[in-house]
């Protein structure tokens, strides 16, 4: 059983810029993203400060962000590494079947990862991730290397705060259509 205090419910600088991103998207008119929140169950609550100390999970969360940008539905996952190579422990199965099945219905799914000690970005679509998946449940690796991700998909905040996702996003779609 997981619970409150976990890494996953920390919050992180990552998560904070895209929720300042996906508000100026908002305001633009350019898209609607929302944050899925995580269902939890409280178990232990500080009387003095009514905050939650304990908790359990109600049920697996899927993905992180999800809504829509100019019509197209769009799912997204956040992701923090602070090494070269990221570890596929980081996604879940429950996350990959969703964000497959996503994509089968028209919808774009992809996970932005940050990573931290280079201050650089990466979109990774599910089609790309797959590649790797699939590579783990063969035998292979269980992680992937930076320089195993294709260089077009690189990119920095700006403005230190904004994550322009959706440039990422037209990318995918030009490259995909």
């Amino acid at each position: 059983m997981a619970t409150w205090n976990s890494r996953g419910l920390r919050g992180s600088l990552l998560e904070e810029m895209i929720n300042m991103t996906n508000e100026k998207y908002r305001e633009g008119g350019l898209a609607l993203i929302q944050k899925v929140p995580t269902p939890i169950t409280p178990i232990t609550i500080d009387k003095e400060t009514r905050h939650i100390t304990l908790a359990y999970f109600d049920q697996k969360s899927t993905v992180d962000y999800i809504g829509a940008v100019q019509g197209i539905p769009v799912c997204f996952d956040a992701k923090e590494c602070a090494v070269d190579t990221f570890a596929l422990q980081n996604i879940h199965p429950h996350q990959v079947a969703f964000m497959r099945d996503f994509e089968k219905q028209q919808g774009i799914a992809f996970f932005l990862l940050y990573y931290t000690s280079k201050d650089i970005m990466y979109y990774l679509s599910i089609r790309e991730l797959n590649r790797f998946w699939d590579r783990m449940e063969q035998g292979g690796r269980k992680s992937f290397r930076l320089d195993e991700l294709r260089s077009e998909y690189f990119f920095s905040a700006k403005g230190g705060q904004m994550v322009p996702y959706l440039e990422m996003i037209q990318l995918d779609l030009n490259e995909n259509s």
